[in-house]
């Protein structure tokens, strides 16, 4: 396919706006790469990178998308402005506020696995904007594919998510991104590149609507990104007007204020980078710098008199998590960015791009209290925090509960859980110890059972670690919010108590060798280890307090070269994730950059006590 050069246009009929969807691993990131492909981002020459826009280390390491991204390509004269969305639901409000950026989406399903959770959550969004869909059935050569029955499936969705007619006409292409080619149809034609999915966008794809050149100058910013020379800078897409450097604008803010702003710069995005842009034209989506307190949602306009355009409701958070300063014997060791006013300050700073959480000061000195969608978001968020050398304590996820009439509500959603028949029996035991009410289950034919329920959320939290450990790996697990309904009653998540150290220093090996016999290790020799701090599992329901640092004494009999004979089993190594879900309400997290350990909220072992018994006497 030639390359077509970007020309200098001012027909907004010519531009494509879409967005990519997908659940989790569909393959939306790999059909962008090919789409860049296909629009002349690389030389011919030039070495190709795998899943390009995952720029951010997080998303190349756990393989999936957490910032929404924008890039275009230019083809047959048009430029085709694509947004790279997350699939994790934890990330959905990620997806939410590209919609008013967009005029369509790629639709894009696996042919083995078919529409799952979060093309439900995502797709729905889209049909209520009234976007258009294209529906891509990826990895038609992976064993097992049924891309005739995923077709089916597709349409079934599209039904029973209320789509117009428009919509549920959607039109369907077939292919491997992963190996560049698509199709219209399964039958008749050889594929040979990426030409009939590019087809389909131009014609099924409406150009922007509304989108008036002779208009004031008016645009709905629906993301934030940075850039080191000028600071923030406000993403979306052109409603009517032109914009060039500059312009004076107006900042209309959601309490109805107006600032009076001037645009220092404009960007395009374009391949796999920002480019300078001179102007900016109704249709496009464009970056503008030159506003230092600019938030998602606000609009700007051209006209001092200007309206605000509507912006999408965000869904509200389910979970929360205290973050604290590290205060325990190691705080401030491996970290730099350790005070209550750096982490506040790094905090607020993720609220301004991360429309999805909530930070709100506590009480208590230096304790800050997050709210987001989920436990995986949080997670990132600590993870991220921990590779610019912060250190936190963070507590385990608690949902957020309502009072509706008197009545305590808390969230519950929808569980999509799929295992090997030989393991149904245990994922519905699991399920119903946390209180989860089966709706739906049907075998599939191919040896896996599907499985449908409603969860409270609570009950969530640790699930997915639960059925990886039932299944060896093999169960597909996925959740979606769906609503606030009266509170569903105790939740036993863990099942086990832990050993925790009762002294500072150096764990020895002699030591370990005898804890090993009351449970599972989370240490090994030689780490360093402290008062308070978690450093193994109990099976039984009591936590035992032990001595990891004891060595051996040493008479004229016993030489320390016995020690080396002793055979450790490896320790547990946790997760970020799943050590935040592994914790008890009595416990938190110590993230630090290279260091993930557990500890006591209260370290003393008799204050704990006191602690404990003084909550019995209030319960």
């Amino acid at each position: 396919m030639p390359r077509t050069e970007k020309k200098t246009m001012s027909d907004p009929t010519k531009y494509r706006n879409l967005a990519i969807i997908a659940h989790v691993d569909h393959g939306k990131t790999t059909l962008v790469d090919q789409l860049l492909k296909a629009g002349g981002t690389y030389r011919e020459n030039q070495e190709v990178q795998d899943r390009a826009m995952d720029s951010m280390d997080l998303e190349r390491e756990k393989g999936i998308t957490i910032k929404a991204k924008n890039t275009s390509i230019h083809w047959n004269d048009y430029t085709i402005n694509i947004v790279d969305t997350p699939g994790h639901a934890d990330f959905g409000a990620e997806v939410e506020r590209v919609m008013k950026m967009v005029d369509g989406v790629i639709l894009v399903v696996d042919a083995y696995e078919g529409p799952q959770a979060q093309t439900r959550f995502v797709l729905r969004k889209a049909l209520q904007e009234g976007l258009l869909p294209i529906v891509v059935i990826n990895k038609i050569d992976r064993p097992h594919a049924d891309p005739a029955k995923v077709h089916d499936q597709v349409l079934e969705l599209l039904l029973e998510l209320d789509a117009t007619e428009e919509q549920f006409e959607a039109p369907f292409v077939y292919g491997s991104a992963r190996d560049g080619y698509f199709m219209n149809s399964m039958e008749g034609e050889p594929p040979v590149d990426c030409s009939p999915l590019l087809h389909q966008i131009v014609q099924h794809i409406p150009a922007p609507k509304d989108a008036d050149p002779d208009k004031p100058f008016r645009m709905l910013i629906s993301n934030i990104d940075w850039d080191d020379y000028v600071g923030r800078v406000a993403v979306g897409r052109i409603s009517s007007g032109r914009v060039q450097k500059g312009d004076t604008l107006y900042l209309l803010r959601p309490d109805g204020s107006r600032v009076q702003g001037k645009v220092t710069k404009l960007f395009e995005y374009s391949g796999l980078q920002n480019t300078e842009s001179a102007v900016g034209e109704a249709g496009n989506i464009i970056g503008l710098s030159g506003f230092e307190d600019v938030d998602i949602g606000e609009t700007l306009v051209a006209d001092p008199e200007g309206e605000a355009l509507p912006f999408v409701e965000i869904e509200p958070p389910t979970v929360q998590m205290e973050f604290s300063i590290n205060d325990g014997p190691l705080g401030g060791k491996d970290g730099k960015n350790v005070t209550s006013r750096i982490i506040r300050d790094r905090l607020m700073r993720e609220m301004r791009t991360n429309i999805s959480i909530k930070v709100e000061d506590t009480d208590l000195a230096g304790v800050f209290t997050v709210s987001a969608r989920g436990t995986m978001q949080i997670a990132i968020l600590v993870e991220q925090m921990r590779r610019e050398n912060y250190e936190v304590l963070v507590s385990r996820p608690k949902v957020i509960l309502r009072d509706v009439d008197g009545v305590k509500q808390e969230p519950f959603e929808t569980v999509y859980i799929e295992v090997p028949d030989e393991y149904v029996n245990g994922a519905v035991r699991i399920m119903g110890n946390r209180r989860g009410i089966l709706e739906n289950m049907e075998a599939n034919g191919n040896g896996r059972t599907f499985i449908q329920a409603t969860m409270p959320t609570r009950g969530i939290i640790g699930f997915e670690f639960e059925l990886v450990n039932l299944t060896s790996g093999h169960g597909i697990f996925s959740h979606l919010f769906k609503e606030y309904a009266p509170y569903a009653g105790e939740i036993t998540t863990r099942q086990s108590s832990t050993l925790v150290s009762m002294e500072n220093g150096i764990a020895s090996p002699y030591s370990l060798q005898a804890m090993e016999e009351r449970g599972p290790l989370f240490i090994g020799p030689g780490d360093e280890v402290y008062e308070g701090m978690i450093v193994g599992e109990n099976p039984k329901p009591i936590d035992i307090p032990v001595n990891p640092t004891r060595e051996k004494h040493l008479t004229n009999h016993r030489s320390a070269n016995k020690n080396v004979s002793i055979q450790l089993t490896p320790p547990r190594v946790f997760s970020l994730e799943r050590a935040i879900e592994y914790i008890e309400p009595d416990e938190l997290v110590e993230a630090t950059p290279h260091f993930i350990r557990m500890r006591k909220r209260i370290l003393d072992a008799t204050a704990r006590k006191r602690a404990a018994y003084a909550e019995q006497q209030l319960g």
